[in-house]
């Protein structure tokens, strides 16, 4: 099931960069969700044989669709995915120290069976769909739940609390505080396996600047455009690292990635025309 989505592409034997551009240049998805963060793990482990964090994603989707091929209620699915996952795996969120950056690593978290919610939540997903049921993340916020669908119904999945099922009605603000403008993301609506990578890569990002690491932040924010090369937002949030790290040039170019993007009258594209502005001034 690895790489029924992705193409060509295959995680067993392309070079990492390659895979997530091309990634990227497929569009938002639905992808290979699991062997995508594989590849962004293998940047941080050039040393490692790819081979066994494969080995193991397959057997997960083979366990859960030997496990699943009498259910009839989605409740039962999302029940055999938990008990998989958290009861036979030992997956679980990594609470004693959830800032440390192994539980972005999905090949860490593979290893050590720990993870922060949308690490968890991505193995969650992959395991759904290799069994042949619906899956994608949400977005709750301050928080990562899992979507699992099976004959037109839904069950909500907490990975990080060891698959607990959540009610959709818990999630939902009161209407005094949904937002009025229907284009703005309302809780747990439905995420792009992109942007579920993208959260992923912005945990890692996060902590690097907490711990003074502008190098390491520098080069998560690359690996993000690689897989939204689209996303104006991200270019101008490459081109403002690049900037701090005094790599104007890269800068500029950065900058003109996101105008070319941007829209004319977009806050965004405001934004990045007076950073230009004042970086050509710099640069001259």
């Amino acid at each position: 099931m690895l790489g029924a989505n992705s193409g060509a592409m295959d995680i067993f034997s392309d070079n990492p960069d390659d895979y997530l551009r091309g990634l990227g240049e497929a569009g938002d998805g639905p992808h290979d969700i699991a062997g995508a963060a594989l590849m962004l793990a293998a940047l941080d482990h050039a040393d490692r044989n790819r081979a066994p964090f494969i080995a193991h994603l397959s057997e997960m989707t083979e366990r859960l669709r030997g496990e699943t091929r009498l259910v009839s209620r989605v409740e039962d699915v999302a029940r055999s995915l938990s008990l998989l996952l958290a009861g036979q795996y030992g997956y679980e969120g990594d609470r004693p120290t959830y800032d440390d950056p192994r539980n972005a690593n999905l090949m860490d978290v593979i290893t050590r069976r720990r993870g922060l919610p949308v690490a968890l939540g991505i193995l969650y997903i992959h395991a759904a769909r290799g069994a042949g049921f619906a899956a994608s993340g949400l977005s709750s916020p301050g928080h990562f739940l899992v979507s699992v669908g099976f004959k037109g119904r839904e069950a909500l999945i907490d990975p990080f609390h060891g698959g607990a099922a959540i009610e959709r009605e818990r999630l939902s603000p009161p209407p005094r505080m949904r937002p009025a403008a229907s284009g703005l993301p309302r809780p747990a609506d439905p995420v792009s396996d992109v942007e579920v990578l993208l959260r992923l890569q912005n945990n890692l990002k996060v902590r690097a600047l907490e711990a003074g690491d502008r190098a390491r932040a520098l080069e998560i924010a690359r690996r993000m455009t690689l897989l939204a090369p689209r996303r104006p937002d991200i270019w101008l949030d490459f081109a403002q690292m690049n900037e701090a790290s005094g790599s104007l040039g890269a800068a500029r170019k950065a900058l003109e990635q996101c105008l070319a993007l941007a829209g004319q009258g977009e806050a965004i594209h405001n934004e990045a025309a007076l950073a230009l502005n004042n970086l050509k001034r710099k640069l001259n």
